[in-house]
């Protein structure tokens, strides 16, 4: 297998664009009204265009929903969370849990939402 891709349908392909480029500071491969592609590391974060807006909220917690077997979340490794919770908030992101410990994984963890809804994890490896 090559180089692996996760695909995020997305409403409003230039909010998007502007969340996943200048927000999470992903590398922007190409760009079209339809398709557009971002470089992380070793995979690519593509969007596609035409999905429809969801409402975060209409199910309670989004926690649980995006845990169903056969769903796919985004997660990223982030060196300073709390710097990275700070800012983020400051730009109006919505987070569904601030920056928590989480001992047993030894990670800090938070979770944010995109333009559409989709959970975005942020974790940071907590040093022994």
């Amino acid at each position: 297998m090559k180089q692996p891709y996760v695909m995020v349908m997305v409403s409003d392909m230039n909010r998007s664009i502007r969340f996943y480029k200048e927000l999470l500071g992903l590398k922007l491969r190409s760009e079209s009204p339809d398709w557009t592609e971002f470089e992380s590391g070793d995979a690519t974060i593509a969007l596609h265009s035409g999905g429809v807006k969801k409402d975060a909220t209409a199910a309670g917690n989004s926690l649980k929903v995006s845990s169903f077997a056969g769903t796919c979340s985004l997660g990223f490794v982030i060196d300073d969370l709390d710097r990275t919770f700070r800012e983020f908030n400051s730009k109006g992101v919505t987070f569904l849990m601030p920056p928590t410990e989480r001992k047993d994984e030894g990670i800090k963890l938070a979770i944010c939402l995109d333009p559409d809804g989709l959970p975005i994890s942020l974790s940071q490896h907590q040093v022994s």
